[in-house]
């Protein structure tokens, strides 16, 4: 049987991460693997519901640290319903976005401090990790103009430029210390490019 990989795509607004779930999804088909594609928050019932509530307008702020453990609720629903049981059949997992959006968003962009999110992590997943994480990144001046440009702007995307500026900070930080499991890919290219780069980049990593 072909090995199960969990494989997450991360990164700022306007990266294009749902094309290149897309394209890795189709990449492990086409090389036999049978695949489960789902993304985060999301994924399950409750994983839409909090999605929901945390990328809506809404007259009462949500705080930091509520946002930090409706995200964790969503996650530890997703890997119980959706993730662990999809790896335990042996199919792979493709996945948008994962614990390290946490990381950058509720920890760089909002300052939560880490060792909070250390906890919530190591509570709800353990040593789950990804297989391989595909980070897309572009400058949040490049994402955000995307972003905006095919939607109405979220809550997220609402957030000031300097918000994104640490996001993707911290992004690259954890994919500076994590170099074995991340790949970062330059998303300000033309799709058809990253695309070709996330492929090239799926033969030189898996097994």
């Amino acid at each position: 049987m072909t090995q199960a990989v969990f494989i997450t795509l991360e990164g700022i607004e306007g990266v294009g991460k749902t094309s290149a779930v897309a394209c890795v999804a189709d990449w492990l088909r086409d090389h036999g693997r049978a695949v489960t594609v789902t993304r985060e928050p999301g994924g399950t019932e409750l994983g839409e519901r909090v999605r929901a509530l945390v990328l809506e307008h809404n007259d009462v702020p949500i705080a930091p640290l509520a946002e930090l453990l409706l995200m964790f609720a969503a996650r530890a629903q997703h890997l119980e319903q959706r993730i662990r049981p999809a790896l335990a059949r042996g199919e792979s997992v493709v996945c948008d976005r994962f614990t390290d959006a946490t990381y950058a968003y509720q920890g760089g962009g909002r300052g939560l401090p880490l060792r909070h999110i250390d906890s919530a992590a190591e509570l709800v997943h353990g040593d789950l990790w990804p297989t391989l994480t595909v980070l897309l990144d572009a400058s949040p001046e490049v994402g955000l103009s995307r972003a905006r440009a095919r939607s109405a702007a979220d809550r997220f995307e609402s957030e000031k430029l300097q918000f994104f500026e640490r996001v993707r900070a911290a992004y690259l930080e954890r994919a500076s210390r994590e170099a074995r499991r991340f790949a970062v890919i330059d998303a300000s290219q033309d799709m058809a490019k990253v695309h070709a780069d996330i492929r090239a980049l799926l033969a030189a990593r898996l097994p």
